[in-house]
């Protein structure tokens, strides 16, 4: 028997986490809704007491907000993967969340397939984001004026340390590309792979796929022309 994924629910919305829960119950029994929370301060005390495998998180919430959760979670549970799921459609808040650390953004009106596939992503240490996220991400961290790094992203200019293989890597991430499907790819071990995602996660001070991805594009390590590349 698959070990289930355990799931918890963040929102401020009780309708919202019913109808989350009763649908991950209903549609399959490879989920397993181990709780929820209602904002973002009850969430980080049930994710150290539960330990879920992945966190579906709203952004605007009392108490504390989303990503104010998202920054503390990935600090104190990294191995907890967060996808924000939310009804604000807004590059700004968007990119807050990704580079906080989270490894996906959905809205709300997305299919259900969608939200689970996921978050079966999410599990697994991946990334799975609907293509016009991928292109507004790429298009609004391309079009942003350049910024000064927070102390909490790049300290002493480690973005131009990436090595070519790292770069390979990286930009096949941006691809969505599984770790096994770049292992195949480049023709290395998936322990490798998974060794090169530490070394990437270390160099940009990140500590997930979809911040690294952030990150590398508005320091210009890459462009939508690498996401595209059709020799991949």
């Amino acid at each position: 028997m698959n070990k289930k994924i355990r799931v918890m629910i963040v929102d401020d919305h009780t309708i919202i986490r019913e109808g989350v829960r009763l649908m991950l119950g209903e549609v399959s029994d490879e989920f397993q809704v181990v709780g929820d929370a209602a904002d973002g301060e009850t969430a980080l005390r049930l994710v150290e007491e539960l330990q879920p495998d992945v966190v579906l998180m709203d952004l605007r919430m009392p108490s504390m907000d989303g990503i104010t959760a998202i920054e503390q979670i990935r600090r104190c549970s990294p191995q907890v993967a967060i996808l924000i799921l939310t009804t604000y459609n807004e590059d700004d808040l968007m990119i807050r969340g990704l580079q906080a650390g989270a490894c996906g953004y959905l809205l709300k009106d997305i299919r259900l397939d969608t939200l689970l596939n996921a978050i079966r992503a999410a599990a697994r240490g991946e990334i799975l984001m609907q293509p016009d996220i991928m292109a507004r991400l790429l298009s609004y961290t391309t079009k942003s004026a350049p910024f000064e790094p927070r102390a909490s992203h790049l300290s002493h200019q480690s973005a131009i340390d990436l090595t070519e293989r790292e770069r390979e890597v990286l930009i096949a991430v941006a691809r969505g590309d599984r770790s096994k499907d770049i292992a195949r790819h480049l023709g290395i071990a998936e322990r490798t792979v998974r060794a090169y995602l530490t070394s990437i996660y270390t160099k940009l001070n990140v500590t997930s796929r979809a911040s690294a991805i952030t990150v590398a594009i508005r320091y210009g390590i890459l462009s939508p022309n690498d996401e595209r590349d059709e020799n991949w």
